[in-house]
């Protein structure tokens, strides 16, 4: 472990240690250590894990609790720590000598010099990334938690930048007041979250870190792009950054979401992001304090004024008493007060659109470059352009997605004349809001309409034909298909060709140039084929679509449903789009950024621009035809091998989910049932009240495995298909080649066996018998083992995560522990498996069943 690294973790790791004794007092922290020592015992094999079992089954109930809320603390603060840590490295490879690896400035350069300055003109032009934040339910912390480790985090920055004695003594009296409250915090919600609680937890993240890191990135790529004229020149980069929400707009086996909630999101919104312009539009016009003399307005900006004065003689008068012969400080606070009025519905002195405002700072910037300041043109104020850009009035674009059933019987009733049930009139008014919302902010705050489950062309004419009902009211639409189970994914080229058909289609095809967008599921595709053949299926839809496209002269952009975890499509962002299809980027990347990955990415600003430059960097990669050309040579060479791959590991994944009786089995095994009741979401975690697998979201089925420490969603079935292509007479040597030279594949096996390095087998073994079915045991255990060697004999490696230093360190490090969380979740499911009778007992069970899921999932970074 770095020595600062380990510093922060004994620093905090010690205070922790000092409020267990203040609380409950040395016998307690006595019990953590007993444990803690146990469990690296067990895994050195010291001891064997039934003498971890005794040790935590000796304890009352309410001692096991506290247990476990002592290690899930803990995890929370190591966390922190690596946070910090993942900061520190970023500044430290951050140096004038060398361009940082997979940045902007990397991508930039390369692309100079491998395809010419031309084509980097062409890819720049044409870049474009969407995260869209979605309410999917897999971050398991409360705010009020994630509010305290930001305080702990602020302080132990402070506490790193070698303050004076004084200064650090008060620095760790704060942090150990903060740990205590961190401690004596309940760390789950025990009332459930609503759909505007969602949308209020995802502002933070704008508040916090996203309003200020996108200009920071614009002026990254300017400076890559213009290294001497960034600052004092018109910029060569352009805004490309398009925040997108499903929150408080997915009603998608969501009751709570209505067309109200939908309303009231899109003013959420609109409230942060203008509180934010007027801030920022406020802070620089405080600042562009430039005499008249020096840096005179030009006559544009001196008439603007005047019309002002003429307006509003009062506001004018008092801003210019208060910034005398400073015509451009004038000006921008004046735009300040304009959004402040535009916020607070002032329609005398608001702002009509975002556009009005644009203009205003245009006009001050162009009058600051006509005076000879080009300084002041093109720094500040070019980043408060940028952000008007970027998110306009209405923040992210807010997306609505519904189930084609619903659609469908919807118009049945349109069409019948009425009656409308509840149903039909909540669609109509859902359209009626969009209608509404677009009036209020522009067409761009609100038109996607994403379908789920679409099977047909025909779903997508039918929400065309509910809007036109409405008739003038009827909102403008880019109707989205979202493309699920493996069947869907392979009927989706004949779904576009029939849109084609449409004539609202053609319409909105013919108003954007001949831009549409398709939707592309990675969760249900796995949990229905399995990791293997759903990353194959993807990659030829992405294929298929790619040369729809091509033909039809549509300008594609592939929308990626993809989850935080390895079993929902998730791993590193920028691995995943250089292992797309080939021509299927073509400079557009939209993907979903869900629950606890929101704040994972973009929860700290020097890791939101990390991230988002990581993105960049790929997105502007595999838009060039060198890369596309290898990834499109080692396709052809390997897509035999694979296929041999796909077929046999689907096989072996159906056969064990469709065994009789597994469903009750893997209920039985995990927690399935019991995630529910960590209420982290708005929305239930089934579509319907049936009880099978095919209702069953995906982010409960990845999340219960992941808490059996099985995490089978990431890697089931690879093992058979490694082991049907040797059996058939492929070496190694062939497999290997295909890792090294086929992203695709390279991807496939580096998330397995990140999956396969976060599980443990042992453990794992502990919760598979809680079923009583030891042939379902005997299965997964023999694929497990069959996959992890085939996964290391084709890497090359000797242990899982040998060439991934910083995440095996943190993996190997975290193992411990977590299993110490996994021993106390199995003494409470075991026994709750068994039947409680005594309802104060079964109360404490679920209580010490609950926290440590909470527990294991901050100890393994994952959810669902």
């Amino acid at each position: 472990m770095p020595e600062p690294l380990r510093r922060d973790v004994r620093l905090l790791g010690a205070m922790l240690g000092d409020g267990l004794v203040e609380y409950g007092g040395q016998e307690l922290l006595d019990d953590v250590e007993r444990l803690r020592h146990a469990v690296i015992a067990a895994r050195r094999g010291e001891i064997d894990s039934g003498e971890v079992a005794s040790l935590v089954e000796g304890w009352t109930l309410e001692r096991a609790g506290q247990v476990a809320r002592a290690f899930t603390v803990y995890f929370h603060l190591t966390n922190l720590a690596e946070e910090h840590h993942r900061i520190r490295t970023l500044r430290e490879r951050d140096t004038r000598d060398e361009t940082v690896p997979s940045s902007v400035p990397a991508a930039v350069e390369r692309i100079r010099r491998t395809a010419g300055p031309g084509r980097l003109a062409e890819v720049v032009e044409g870049l474009e990334f969407r995260p869209v934040f979605t309410a999917h339910p897999t971050e398991a912390r409360r705010r009020a938690v994630v509010t305290a480790i930001q305080r702990i985090s602020d302080l132990l920055t402070s506490l790193n930048e070698a303050p004076g004695a004084s200064e650090a003594a008060e620095l760790e009296r704060r942090l150990r007041e903060e740990i205590d409250l961190l401690w004596r915090t309940a760390l789950r919600r025990h009332t459930q979250m609503d759909p505007l609680d969602e949308v209020r937890t995802a502002m933070a993240a704008f508040d916090e870190t996203i309003f200020r890191v996108v200009p920071e990135i614009y002026r990254s790529l300017d400076r890559a792009l213009d290294p001497e004229g960034t600052g004092v020149k018109p910029p060569q980069a352009r805004p490309y950054v398009r925040l997108g929400s499903w929150i408080g707009g997915d009603r998608d086996g969501n009751p709570y979401v209505t067309a109200q909630v939908t309303r009231d999101a899109v003013m959420i919104q609109a409230e942060h992001v203008l509180r934010a312009l007027e801030a920022a539009c406020g802070r620089i016009g405080r600042e562009l304090t430039l005499y008249e003399a020096t840096t005179p307005p030009s006559p544009a900006l001196r008439e603007a004024l005047a019309a002002a004065r003429t307006a509003h003689p009062a506001r004018i008068g008092d801003i210019a008493k208060r910034s005398p012969g400073e015509p451009h400080r004038q000006f921008l606070l004046y735009a300040a007060a304009r959004v402040a009025a535009t916020r607070e519905r002032d329609a005398d002195l608001a702002y009509a659109s975002p556009d009005d405002l644009l203009a205003d700072l245009r006009l001050v910037q162009e009058s600051l470059a006509e005076a000879g300041a080009p300084r002041q043109a093109y720094g500040s104020v070019q980043h408060l352009i940028w952000q008007v850009e970027t998110f306009g009035f209405h923040l992210a674009e807010l997306e609505i997605r519904q189930h084609s059933e619903i659609h469908e019987k919807a118009l049945a009733e349109v069409r019948a004349g009425g009656p409308y049930s509840e149903m039909t009139e909540e669609v109509l008014e859902t359209l009626r809001v969009v209608a509404w919302i677009q009036n209020r902010f522009g067409v761009r705050a609100c038109s996607r309409y994403i379908i789920s489950f679409t099977r047909t062309a025909e779903d997508i004419a039918n929400v065309h034909e509910l809007a036109a009902s409405l008739g003038d009211r009827a909102p403008v639409l880019d109707v989205i298909p979202l493309f699920e189970t493996g069947e869907d994914l392979e009927r989706a080229p004949e779904v576009l060709e029939g849109m084609l058909a449409i004539p609202a289609v053609r319409k909105r095809l013919a108003d954007t140039g001949r831009r549409l967008e398709v939707m592309l599921g990675y969760s249900d595709s796995a949990k229905q084929l399995g990791p293997a053949s759903a990353t194959l299926r993807l990659y030829d839809t992405q294929e298929a679509l790619t040369g729809w496209a091509a033909r039809n002269g549509v300008k594609l952009t592939m929308f990626h449903g993809r989850g935080g975890s390895l079993g929902r499509g998730g791993g590193p962002a920028n691995r995943a789009i250089l292992a797309q299809a080939p021509g299927s980027v073509a400079g557009r990347f939209k993907v979903t950024e869900q629950g606890e990955v929101i704040f994972a990415r973009y929860g700290r600003p020097q890791i939101a621009r990390r991230h988002v430059e990581q993105v960049t960097n790929a997105v502007l990669l595999a838009s060039t035809d060198a890369v596309q050309d290898r990834a499109r040579s080692a396709a052809a060479r390997y897509r035999p091998l694979a296929d041999k791959l796909s077929d046999a590991a689907r096989a072996a994944f159906r056969s064990l989910i469709e065994t009789e009786g597994f469903a009750a089995w893997f209920a039985r095994v995990s927690p399935l049932e019991e995630i529910a009741e960590l209420r982290i979401g708005s929305r239930p975690a089934r579509r319907k009240a049936a009880k099978g697998l095919e209702d069953l979201r995906a982010i409960p089925w990845v999340f219960a495995w992941t808490q059996t420490r099985v995490n089978l969603p990431g890697w089931y079935g690879l093992g058979s298909g490694l082991a049907a292509v040797s059996a058939d007479g492929e070496d190694l040597d062939a497999l290997r080649e295909a890792y090294e030279a086929w992203p695709l594949f390279g991807a496939l096996l580096d998330n397995a066996e990140m999956s396969l390095a976060k599980s443990d087998r042992a453990i794992a073994e502990r919760y598979l018998a809680l079923g009583g079915r030891p042939e379902l045991t005997e299965t997964v255990l023999a694929e497990y083992d069959r996959t992890r060697s085939l996964v290391l004999a084709t890497t090359g490696h000797t242990r899982l995560l040998e060439n991934r230093k910083v995440l095996s360190r943190a993996v190997e490090l975290r193992n411990p522990y977590v299993d110490a969380l996994s021993h106390l979740q199995l003494r409470a499911l075991a026994a709750l498996r068994d039947g409680v009778q005594d309802e104060t007992e079964r109360a404490h069970l679920e209580e010490l069943l609950l926290l440590s899921v909470n527990g294991v999932a901050a100890g393994l970074q994952n959810t669902g």
